[in-house]
């Protein structure tokens, strides 16, 4: 079995040399999206608007690939500033209502500026 790279159709390019998404057999592993808003190649300004953007980033990339949030078996949402936890974790409660998955949340520095990334392991729709 060959590991398939995935690219998301309107999403920003890649911002080094990866893919969106790999789809591996039945699982995908998605690369960590940021909050970079596909139509202006520029984050959102403020920490809730660019998780918002990053999390809508992410569902794209699970769509795109024939996943979907509701097949997330792992997240990894990397923060730039702690104290952007509790804003973090209500989006993550909205965006992963059904099902939450297992989650880990360390605080990083990221490039460009940005101030979260979400990565993920998901299961694709059969």
């Amino acid at each position: 079995m060959e590991p398939e790279p995935i690219v998301a159709p309107g999403m920003p390019k890649a911002i080094g040399p990866y893919s969106h998404a790999v789809r591996l057999g039945d699982t995908l592993y998605v690369s960590g999206q940021t909050g970079i808003d596909p139509a202006t190649g520029q984050p959102p300004s403020g920490f809730e608007a660019e998780a918002r953007q990053a999390f809508t980033n992410l569902k794209t990339v699970l769509d795109a690939a024939g996943s979907g949030l509701d097949h997330v078996a792992k997240v990894t949402v990397f923060l730039t500033d702690a104290n952007n936890f509790g804003p973090m974790n209500e989006l993550f409660a909205e965006f992963f209502a059904l099902r939450p998955p297992a989650r880990a949340t360390p605080v990083v520095a990221l490039p460009r500026g940005l101030q979260i990334s979400i990565e993920a392991v998901a299961g694709l729709k059969i």
